[in-house]
């Protein structure tokens, strides 16, 4: 599931240059690893509680909007729902895609903005254009 959600999101982006934001990173940096790899994107992950040097420390709840500039695109894996509306909220300030990937079954927490549900492949996610 993790591959095909990477695969969908190296699709998304093509061969463009682009800067990709990961929000509440924690421990699980798979996706991040592999998309840092790749050439044409500039990877940033942040979380409340860095894991290490190559995370940067933020809170979504009151970001510091430096660190999103130009960001063409923001992931989250399994935000708690609370978190969600200041994604929402984040990516329309900085007019960024969000890609939200929540726990099985769980519903989302995003207000009035409603997300389309993608399945891709063997992962489903929702997204924000």
């Amino acid at each position: 599931m993790w591959d095909d959600f990477t695969e969908y999101i190296l699709n998304e982006i093509g061969n463009r240059h682009v800067k990709i934001a990961e929000i509440g990173v924690g421990r699980f940096d798979k996706i991040a690893e592999t998309l840092s790899c790749r050439e044409n994107i500039t990877l940033i992950k942040t979380d409340i509680k860095p894991k290490d040097s190559s995370v940067v420390k933020d809170d979504i709840t009151n970001p510091n909007l430096k660190l999103y500039d130009n960001v063409d695109l923001i992931y989250s894996i399994r935000p708690p729902s609370e978190l969600q509306p200041y994604l929402v909220k984040l990516a329309c300030e900085i007019d960024s895609q969000l890609i939200i990937k929540p726990l099985t079954n769980e519903d989302l927490n995003t207000g009035k903005v409603k997300m389309k549900l993608k399945n891709y492949n063997r992962a489903s996610f929702y997204i924000l254009k």
